[in-house]
């Protein structure tokens, strides 16, 4: 985590499909990229801009997502998300990232992930889950 630090950038890109749409999300009734797959796009970029500088058995979850979706995509459209990480503040980090199609900018949103112990992190998820399974007996 040493090499961890303002200035990391990544890039996810996809093309859209009838699976990406906001009809198919349940996000709206429309035929385009919905907004809950252009948030998996640009978590994507920030998860790519963190390959290589993470310690073994780390890795990040989203914690917060502030987005606005600018323009609508259709289906067969290319789109590109590109991730620039700007704080680095402990085990929280802050991305600016930006989306777009063929024709224009589609998204902005800041972004805040936080490092964890992967192991630990799964172990205790796991464990809530055997929790309820159990109230239920």
């Amino acid at each position: 985590m040493d090499d961890l630090a303002p200035g990391l950038t990544g890039k996810s890109e996809m093309t859209v499909t009838e699976a990406d749409t906001a009809a198919r999300w349940g996000s709206g009734l429309v035929p385009v990229l919905g907004t809950p797959a252009l948030v998996g796009l640009m978590e994507g970029a920030a998860v790519k801009a963190l390959a290589g500088h993470l310690t073994t058995g780390q890795t990040s979850v989203g914690g917060r997502i502030d987005l606005r979706h600018l323009a609508p995509t259709p289906v067969g459209m290319h789109v590109q998300a590109r991730a620039d990480l700007l704080e680095v503040e402990g085990r929280r980090l802050l991305f600016r990232i930006e989306a777009w199609d063929e024709a224009e900018r589609i998204g902005e949103a800041t972004h805040e992930r936080f490092i964890i112990d992967e192991e630990r992190f799964v172990a205790k998820a796991q464990a809530k889950g055997e929790e309820r399974v159990g109230n239920r007996e």
